[in-house]
């Protein structure tokens, strides 16, 4: 591993500057200083340095300040309420520290692409950008946080059981199709914007229709909604776009699953994820499959008695495959469903499945 760069001496007063602006102060005080002024244990300040990801300081590093004292009395405080129990507090600590970390990393090479294409001296411009930005960042960030809290707020409410780990919802995958070779084809920053044109096209169908994007993994998207029908839309959505020549937007293919899933720190778990996740696999270019669930929430049927005789075998497939010994179901509105061929599937032997596709 390549040691960091040092920064320019030029540079240096600019970046003192400016972590002073943002720490409150100039660091000053030793680890064991602000466990002293903090009344709280220096393993449990420790403990929750490093799983925030920072770097372990020396014992004798003054590397901390005020703000530092405040904020670990601030996270005590969440222990004694039993908001940061024993069972949560390294996962939610954690969660804190890399989705920050993440976000500073991009946030700080947007602003030195800024001072850069100034044309100023970074030493002069970067001080004045970030005393004029941050702080506007600062309440942006507060802002989203607290329209996302009212949401999934409202969200766990809703259910009658707001401290169930397990919601019913309908999740999704869209992997991009022929990624690997398309991207040997890019140089980096035509890949960066290959990608981000993805992210941002996905994100912007997801939310419009009301879903949630839970992540992005490379060339792959998943999402989830309340109801399928606003899965599959935004999914066949996705394809029909996928299948415009004059549209940049890539070829993708997806897979729907519809049942119970763990909702955990922003993320999803659960077999419904599982599915989802296999049927993206198994489905064809420009193809969307959905699972037995999904099928049932979009044909508003009960198929449980089939289910019991299918579901132990087999697997999804593709879309080639005819219906023969399965009992035809009402079409949802403007969509055909049809039954696949089982084939392998990870873990799933007998996984049903139906390609999904607009009326027309």
């Amino acid at each position: 591993m390549t040691a960091p760069e040092e920064p320019d001496d030029a540079l240096e007063p600019a970046l003192d500057a400016v972590e002073e602006m943002l720490l409150g102060g100039r660091p000053h005080l030793t680890r064991h200083q602000v466990a002293e002024q903090s009344g709280v244990p220096l393993e449990v300040a420790t403990r929750l340095w490093e799983l925030l990801g920072f770097v372990h300081p020396a014992d004798d590093e003054e590397a901390f300040t005020d703000a530092d004292v405040v904020a670990v009395q601030h996270a005590q405080r969440l222990v004694d309420l039993g908001v940061l129990g024993a069972d949560r507090q390294a996962a939610l600590v954690r969660t804190w520290g890399r989705s920050y970390a993440r976000l500073a990393e991009w946030q700080s090479a947007l602003l030195a692409d800024v001072v850069l294409e100034s044309g100023a001296a970074p030493a002069e411009a970067l001080p004045l950008l970030a005393e004029e930005v941050l702080p506007v960042i600062d309440e942006l960030q507060s802002y989203v946080w607290r329209r996302h809290l009212v949401s999934a707020g409202g969200r766990r409410l809703a259910t009658g059981d707001p401290s169930a780990p397990s919601l019913p919802s309908a999740v999704c995958f869209v992997d991009i199709v022929g990624y690997t070779s398309r991207s040997r084809t890019l140089d980096d920053a035509a890949l960066v914007a290959w990608i981000e044109t993805f992210e941002a096209r996905t994100a912007e169908l997801v939310t419009a229709a009301g879903g949630r994007v839970i992540k992005n993994i490379g060339d792959e998207v998943l999402f989830v909604a309340d109801d399928v029908r606003t899965c599959v839309d935004v999914a066949l959505a996705m394809v029909a776009l996928g299948d415009d020549e004059d549209d940049p937007f890539p070829a993708v293919r997806a897979g729907i699953a519809y049942g119970e899933v763990v909702h955990r720190l922003g993320d999803v778990f659960g077999p419904t994820v599982n599915i989802a996740a296999r049927l993206t696999s198994a489905a064809r270019p420009s193809t969307v499959l959905v699972d037995r669930g999904a099928h049932d929430a979009l044909a508003g049927v009960d198929t449980s008695q089939e289910r019991d005789a299918d579901d132990g075998a087999g697997g999804p497939g593709g879309p080639d495959a005819d219906d023969a010994g399965h009992h035809d179901h009402p079409h949802p509105e403007g969509l055909r469903l049809r039954r696949v061929r089982r084939v392998s599937a990870k873990g799933y032997s007998r996984l049903a499945a139906w390609v999904v596709r607009p009326r027309d």
